[in-house]
Protein backbone atom coordinates (compact mmCIF):
# COMPACT_ATOMS: atom_id res chain seq x y z
CA UNK A 1 0.00 0.00 0.00
CA UNK A 2 2.86 2.41 0.82
CA UNK A 3 4.28 2.17 -2.72
CA UNK A 4 0.97 1.72 -4.51
CA UNK A 5 -0.38 4.99 -3.08
CA UNK A 6 1.74 7.23 -5.33
CA UNK A 7 0.83 5.19 -8.43
CA UNK A 8 -2.86 5.66 -7.68
CA UNK A 9 -2.37 9.36 -6.88
CA UNK A 10 -0.84 10.05 -10.30
CA UNK A 11 -3.14 7.88 -12.38
CA UNK A 12 -3.68 9.57 -15.75
CA UNK A 13 -0.80 12.04 -15.33
CA UNK A 14 1.25 11.85 -18.53
CA UNK A 15 4.44 13.21 -16.93
CA UNK A 16 4.61 10.84 -13.96
CA UNK A 17 6.78 7.72 -14.26
CA UNK A 18 6.04 5.01 -11.68
CA UNK A 19 8.75 2.95 -10.05
CA UNK A 20 8.69 -0.81 -10.18
CA UNK A 21 6.81 -1.71 -7.01
CA UNK A 22 9.16 -4.64 -6.41
CA UNK A 23 12.19 -2.29 -6.53
CA UNK A 24 10.65 0.16 -4.05
CA UNK A 25 9.66 -2.66 -1.69
CA UNK A 26 13.24 -3.98 -1.77
CA UNK A 27 14.65 -0.49 -1.10
CA UNK A 28 12.36 -0.04 1.90
CA UNK A 29 13.02 -3.51 3.32
CA UNK A 30 15.69 -3.91 6.06
CA UNK A 31 16.14 -7.54 5.06
CA UNK A 32 16.95 -6.69 1.44
CA UNK A 33 18.58 -3.26 1.33
CA UNK A 34 22.20 -3.29 2.66
CA UNK A 35 21.91 0.44 3.41
CA UNK A 36 20.18 -0.67 6.61
CA UNK A 37 23.61 -1.71 7.87
CA UNK A 38 24.04 1.98 8.75
CA UNK A 39 20.53 3.41 8.30
CA UNK A 40 17.23 3.19 10.12
CA UNK A 41 13.79 4.21 8.92
CA UNK A 42 10.15 4.65 9.88
CA UNK A 43 7.19 4.82 7.50
CA UNK A 44 3.99 6.80 7.94
CA UNK A 45 0.70 6.87 6.05
CA UNK A 46 -2.24 9.23 6.45
CA UNK A 47 -5.83 8.01 6.04
CA UNK A 48 -9.17 9.76 5.82
CA UNK A 49 -12.36 7.74 6.09
CA UNK A 50 -10.31 4.59 5.62
CA UNK A 51 -8.76 5.82 2.38
CA UNK A 52 -5.00 6.56 2.06
CA UNK A 53 -4.29 10.25 1.44
CA UNK A 54 -0.55 10.54 2.06
CA UNK A 55 2.73 8.82 2.87
CA UNK A 56 6.26 9.67 3.97
CA UNK A 57 9.41 7.90 5.15
CA UNK A 58 11.77 9.11 7.85
CA UNK A 59 15.39 7.93 7.60
CA UNK A 60 18.63 8.39 9.49
CA UNK A 61 21.92 7.71 7.70
CA UNK A 62 24.41 7.26 10.55
CA UNK A 63 27.36 7.02 8.14
CA UNK A 64 26.77 10.52 6.74
CA UNK A 65 25.96 11.97 10.15
CA UNK A 66 29.17 10.63 11.65
CA UNK A 67 31.33 11.83 8.76
CA UNK A 68 29.76 15.33 8.89
CA UNK A 69 29.41 15.58 12.67
CA UNK A 70 25.68 16.25 12.36
CA UNK A 71 22.40 15.00 13.82
CA UNK A 72 20.31 15.07 10.67
CA UNK A 73 17.33 12.96 9.69
CA UNK A 74 15.99 12.61 6.17
CA UNK A 75 12.49 12.45 4.77
CA UNK A 76 11.60 10.90 1.44
CA UNK A 77 9.10 8.75 -0.44
CA UNK A 78 6.67 11.59 0.19
CA UNK A 79 3.31 11.96 -1.56
CA UNK A 80 0.03 13.50 -0.46
CA UNK A 81 -3.26 14.88 -1.71
CA UNK A 82 -3.65 18.64 -1.94
CA UNK A 83 -4.73 19.11 1.64
CA UNK A 84 -2.64 21.15 4.12
CA UNK A 85 -3.94 19.12 7.05
CA UNK A 86 -2.58 15.93 5.48
CA UNK A 87 0.89 17.30 4.65
CA UNK A 88 1.15 18.88 8.10
CA UNK A 89 0.25 15.61 9.83
CA UNK A 90 2.80 13.66 7.79
CA UNK A 91 5.67 16.08 8.39
CA UNK A 92 4.86 16.47 12.07
CA UNK A 93 4.98 12.68 12.42
CA UNK A 94 8.47 12.55 10.84
CA UNK A 95 9.69 15.52 12.85
CA UNK A 96 8.53 13.94 16.12
CA UNK A 97 10.16 10.62 15.20
CA UNK A 98 13.42 12.37 14.32
CA UNK A 99 13.48 14.43 17.53
CA UNK A 100 12.85 11.30 19.57
CA UNK A 101 15.90 9.78 17.85
CA UNK A 102 18.04 12.72 18.98
CA UNK A 103 18.11 14.53 15.62
CA UNK A 104 17.94 18.31 15.37
CA UNK A 105 17.55 18.83 11.61
CA UNK A 106 15.37 17.30 8.88
CA UNK A 107 16.25 17.38 5.17
CA UNK A 108 14.69 15.95 2.03
CA UNK A 109 13.30 14.54 -0.09
CA UNK A 110 16.25 12.15 -0.06
CA UNK A 111 16.66 8.40 -0.01
CA UNK A 112 18.88 6.19 2.08
CA UNK A 113 21.81 6.86 -0.29
CA UNK A 114 22.51 8.75 -3.51
CA UNK A 115 21.40 5.83 -5.67
CA UNK A 116 17.85 6.42 -4.46
CA UNK A 117 15.60 9.16 -5.83
CA UNK A 118 16.14 12.62 -4.38
CA UNK A 119 14.90 16.18 -4.74
CA UNK A 120 11.39 17.63 -4.99
CA UNK A 121 10.44 18.98 -8.41
CA UNK A 122 10.04 22.78 -8.34
CA UNK A 123 10.27 23.52 -12.10
CA UNK A 124 9.34 21.46 -15.13
CA UNK A 125 6.01 20.00 -14.07
CA UNK A 126 4.99 19.64 -17.72
CA UNK A 127 8.05 17.56 -18.66
CA UNK A 128 8.08 13.77 -18.87
CA UNK A 129 9.94 12.41 -15.86
CA UNK A 130 12.63 9.71 -15.96
CA UNK A 131 13.01 6.44 -14.09
CA UNK A 132 15.83 7.99 -12.03
CA UNK A 133 13.88 11.02 -10.78
CA UNK A 134 10.93 12.02 -8.65
CA UNK A 135 7.82 13.58 -10.17
CA UNK A 136 5.44 15.55 -7.97
CA UNK A 137 2.54 17.94 -8.31
CA UNK A 138 3.22 21.72 -8.13
CA UNK A 139 1.47 21.98 -4.78
CA UNK A 140 4.09 19.84 -2.99
CA UNK A 141 6.75 22.57 -2.54
CA UNK A 142 4.03 25.07 -1.58
CA UNK A 143 2.93 22.78 1.25
CA UNK A 144 6.48 22.25 2.52
CA UNK A 145 7.33 25.94 2.46
CA UNK A 146 4.15 26.75 4.38
CA UNK A 147 5.41 24.37 7.10
CA UNK A 148 8.66 26.29 7.49
CA UNK A 149 10.92 24.26 5.18
CA UNK A 150 13.59 26.19 3.30
CA UNK A 151 15.86 25.49 0.34
CA UNK A 152 18.93 23.42 1.21
CA UNK A 153 20.20 22.57 -2.27
CA UNK A 154 19.01 22.43 -5.89
CA UNK A 155 19.63 20.08 -8.77
CA UNK A 156 19.13 21.06 -12.41
CA UNK A 157 18.45 18.83 -15.40
CA UNK A 158 19.08 19.29 -19.10
CA UNK A 159 17.79 17.74 -22.28
CA UNK A 160 20.23 17.78 -25.21
CA UNK A 161 19.82 17.15 -28.92
CA UNK A 162 21.89 14.16 -30.01
CA UNK A 163 24.18 15.70 -32.66
CA UNK A 164 24.50 14.34 -36.20
CA UNK A 165 28.25 14.10 -35.64
CA UNK A 166 30.68 14.29 -32.75
CA UNK A 167 31.41 17.98 -31.98
CA UNK A 168 34.81 18.92 -33.41
CA UNK A 169 36.03 20.25 -30.08
CA UNK A 170 35.14 16.95 -28.37
CA UNK A 171 37.17 15.08 -30.98
CA UNK A 172 40.17 17.37 -30.54
CA UNK A 173 40.06 17.22 -26.74
CA UNK A 174 39.56 13.44 -26.72
CA UNK A 175 42.54 12.86 -29.03
CA UNK A 176 44.76 15.10 -26.90
CA UNK A 177 43.70 13.34 -23.68
CA UNK A 178 44.44 9.90 -25.11
CA UNK A 179 47.95 10.92 -26.11
CA UNK A 180 48.80 13.06 -23.08
CA UNK A 181 47.66 10.64 -20.37
CA UNK A 182 47.84 7.32 -22.18
CA UNK A 183 44.13 6.67 -21.77
CA UNK A 184 41.97 4.35 -23.85
CA UNK A 185 38.35 3.29 -24.12
CA UNK A 186 37.19 -0.20 -23.17
CA UNK A 187 34.00 -1.79 -24.50
CA UNK A 188 32.50 -5.10 -23.47
CA UNK A 189 30.13 -7.59 -25.05
CA UNK A 190 29.92 -9.86 -22.00
CA UNK A 191 28.10 -8.78 -18.82
CA UNK A 192 29.92 -11.52 -16.93
CA UNK A 193 33.32 -10.16 -17.96
CA UNK A 194 32.55 -6.53 -17.15
CA UNK A 195 31.25 -7.59 -13.72
CA UNK A 196 34.32 -9.69 -13.02
CA UNK A 197 36.90 -7.24 -14.34
CA UNK A 198 35.48 -3.82 -13.47
CA UNK A 199 32.24 -4.27 -11.49
CA UNK A 200 33.70 -3.41 -8.11
CA UNK A 201 36.12 -0.85 -9.56
CA UNK A 202 33.19 0.98 -11.14
CA UNK A 203 31.45 1.55 -7.81
CA UNK A 204 34.70 2.43 -6.06
CA UNK A 205 35.19 5.05 -8.77
CA UNK A 206 31.72 6.44 -8.00
CA UNK A 207 32.73 6.75 -4.34
CA UNK A 208 35.90 8.64 -5.31
CA UNK A 209 34.24 10.88 -7.90
CA UNK A 210 31.20 11.82 -5.80
CA UNK A 211 33.00 12.24 -2.49
CA UNK A 212 32.22 15.68 -1.09
CA UNK A 213 28.97 16.14 -3.05
CA UNK A 214 25.81 17.05 -1.18
CA UNK A 215 24.99 14.47 1.54
CA UNK A 216 26.91 11.77 -0.33
CA UNK A 217 26.79 8.38 1.36
CA UNK A 218 29.79 6.17 0.52
CA UNK A 219 28.82 2.78 -0.85
CA UNK A 220 29.92 -0.11 1.34
CA UNK A 221 31.22 -3.41 0.01
CA UNK A 222 27.84 -5.04 0.70
CA UNK A 223 26.07 -2.28 -1.20
CA UNK A 224 28.51 -2.61 -4.09
CA UNK A 225 27.79 -6.34 -4.34
CA UNK A 226 24.07 -5.57 -4.24
CA UNK A 227 24.18 -2.91 -6.96
CA UNK A 228 26.48 -4.91 -9.23
CA UNK A 229 23.83 -7.61 -9.43
CA UNK A 230 20.96 -5.15 -9.91
CA UNK A 231 22.38 -2.73 -12.46
CA UNK A 232 25.04 -4.39 -14.57
CA UNK A 233 22.69 -7.16 -15.63
CA UNK A 234 20.25 -4.69 -17.21
CA UNK A 235 22.55 -2.53 -19.29
CA UNK A 236 23.06 -2.46 -23.03
CA UNK A 237 26.85 -2.67 -23.04
CA UNK A 238 27.10 -0.56 -26.21
CA UNK A 239 25.96 2.31 -23.98
CA UNK A 240 28.57 1.64 -21.29
CA UNK A 241 31.97 3.24 -21.83
CA UNK A 242 34.98 2.66 -19.58
CA UNK A 243 38.18 4.71 -19.75
CA UNK A 244 41.35 3.16 -18.35
CA UNK A 245 44.95 4.29 -17.97
CA UNK A 246 48.18 2.58 -19.10
CA UNK A 247 47.90 0.11 -16.23
CA UNK A 248 44.27 -0.70 -17.09
CA UNK A 249 43.02 1.07 -13.97
CA UNK A 250 39.59 2.62 -14.29
CA UNK A 251 39.64 6.43 -14.46
CA UNK A 252 36.25 7.21 -16.03
CA UNK A 253 32.88 5.67 -16.82
CA UNK A 254 29.81 6.77 -18.75
CA UNK A 255 26.61 4.75 -18.45
CA UNK A 256 23.52 5.43 -20.56
CA UNK A 257 20.24 3.60 -21.00
CA UNK A 258 17.29 3.93 -23.36
CA UNK A 259 14.56 5.95 -21.68
CA UNK A 260 12.25 3.61 -19.76
CA UNK A 261 9.69 6.33 -18.98
CA UNK A 262 6.93 5.24 -21.37
CA UNK A 263 7.56 1.56 -20.69
CA UNK A 264 7.22 2.07 -16.95
CA UNK A 265 4.03 4.06 -17.47
CA UNK A 266 2.55 1.18 -19.45
CA UNK A 267 3.65 -1.33 -16.81
CA UNK A 268 1.91 0.62 -14.00
CA UNK A 269 4.82 -0.37 -11.79
CA UNK A 270 4.22 -4.11 -12.12
CA UNK A 271 6.10 -6.88 -13.89
CA UNK A 272 3.01 -9.09 -14.16
CA UNK A 273 0.96 -9.88 -16.07
CA UNK A 274 2.41 -7.85 -19.00
CA UNK A 275 4.65 -5.26 -17.39
CA UNK A 276 7.75 -7.28 -18.26
CA UNK A 277 6.81 -7.11 -21.95
CA UNK A 278 6.58 -3.30 -21.93
CA UNK A 279 9.91 -3.05 -20.09
CA UNK A 280 11.57 -5.42 -22.55
CA UNK A 281 10.28 -3.33 -25.46
CA UNK A 282 11.62 -0.22 -23.73
CA UNK A 283 15.06 -1.80 -23.50
CA UNK A 284 15.17 -3.44 -26.91
CA UNK A 285 12.68 -1.57 -29.10
CA UNK A 286 12.76 1.75 -30.92
CA UNK A 287 13.31 4.72 -28.64
CA UNK A 288 14.09 8.36 -29.39
CA UNK A 289 15.43 9.27 -25.95
CA UNK A 290 18.46 8.13 -23.94
CA UNK A 291 19.07 8.69 -20.22
CA UNK A 292 22.59 9.61 -19.13
CA UNK A 293 22.43 7.64 -15.91
CA UNK A 294 25.95 8.19 -14.67
CA UNK A 295 29.21 9.92 -15.55
CA UNK A 296 32.06 9.54 -13.08
CA UNK A 297 35.71 10.52 -13.46
CA UNK A 298 38.52 9.90 -10.98
CA UNK A 299 39.22 13.19 -9.13
CA UNK A 300 42.79 13.57 -10.44
CA UNK A 301 41.48 13.38 -14.02
CA UNK A 302 38.53 15.75 -13.63
CA UNK A 303 38.65 18.89 -15.80
CA UNK A 304 41.22 17.21 -18.05
CA UNK A 305 38.95 16.18 -20.92
CA UNK A 306 38.02 12.61 -19.95
CA UNK A 307 34.34 13.43 -20.49
CA UNK A 308 35.11 14.25 -24.12
CA UNK A 309 36.65 10.82 -24.48
CA UNK A 310 33.51 9.21 -23.05
CA UNK A 311 31.17 11.02 -25.42
CA UNK A 312 33.44 10.56 -28.42
CA UNK A 313 32.70 6.87 -27.93
CA UNK A 314 29.03 7.12 -26.91
CA UNK A 315 27.64 9.54 -29.51
CA UNK A 316 28.04 7.12 -32.47
CA UNK A 317 26.07 4.53 -30.48
CA UNK A 318 23.36 7.10 -29.76
CA UNK A 319 23.13 7.67 -33.50
CA UNK A 320 23.12 3.93 -34.20
CA UNK A 321 20.11 3.40 -31.94
CA UNK A 322 18.22 6.38 -33.32
CA UNK A 323 18.23 8.51 -30.17
CA UNK A 324 17.26 12.12 -30.84
CA UNK A 325 17.46 13.51 -27.30
CA UNK A 326 19.55 12.81 -24.22
CA UNK A 327 18.48 13.43 -20.61
CA UNK A 328 21.21 14.57 -18.22
CA UNK A 329 19.28 13.61 -15.05
CA UNK A 330 19.96 15.64 -11.86
CA UNK A 331 23.17 17.64 -11.40
CA UNK A 332 23.95 19.94 -8.49
CA UNK A 333 23.24 23.52 -9.59
CA UNK A 334 26.67 24.50 -8.25
CA UNK A 335 28.52 21.80 -10.22
CA UNK A 336 29.85 23.94 -13.06
CA UNK A 337 32.32 21.22 -14.08
CA UNK A 338 29.51 18.82 -14.97
CA UNK A 339 27.27 21.40 -16.61
CA UNK A 340 30.15 22.70 -18.72
CA UNK A 341 30.25 19.46 -20.69
CA UNK A 342 26.86 20.24 -22.29
CA UNK A 343 27.96 23.56 -23.84
CA UNK A 344 28.91 21.83 -27.09
CA UNK A 345 25.39 20.44 -27.50
CA UNK A 346 22.08 22.14 -28.19
CA UNK A 347 20.56 21.95 -24.72
CA UNK A 348 17.72 23.18 -22.57
CA UNK A 349 17.52 23.26 -18.78
CA UNK A 350 14.04 21.82 -18.39
CA UNK A 351 13.71 20.72 -14.77
CA UNK A 352 14.83 21.82 -11.33
CA UNK A 353 14.42 19.97 -8.08
CA UNK A 354 15.14 20.91 -4.50
CA UNK A 355 15.96 19.50 -1.12
CA UNK A 356 14.54 21.33 1.87
CA UNK A 357 15.64 21.62 5.47
CA UNK A 358 14.06 22.51 8.79
CA UNK A 359 15.64 22.77 12.20
CA UNK A 360 13.56 20.67 14.53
Amino acid sequence: MFTQFQIDLYEGNDCYVPPLISDDVATLSPSKNPAFDFCEACYFMAFRDGKPVGRVAGMINRQVNESHGKRTARFGFIDFVDDREVSRALMEAVETWARNKGMDRLIGPLGFTDLDHEGMLVEGFGELSTMATIYNYPYYPEHLESLGYKKDSDWVEFVMDVPDSIPDKYNRIADIVKKKFGLRVLKYKSRKRIKEEYGRALFHLINDAYDGLYEYSHLTERQIDYYIDIYLGLLNLDLVTLVVDKEDKLVGVGISMPSMSRALQKSHGKLLPMGWWHLLKGLKGKNDRVDLLLVAVKPEYQNKGVNALLFQDLIPYYQKYGFKWAESNPEMETNAKVQGQWEYFTNRQHRRRRSYYKNI
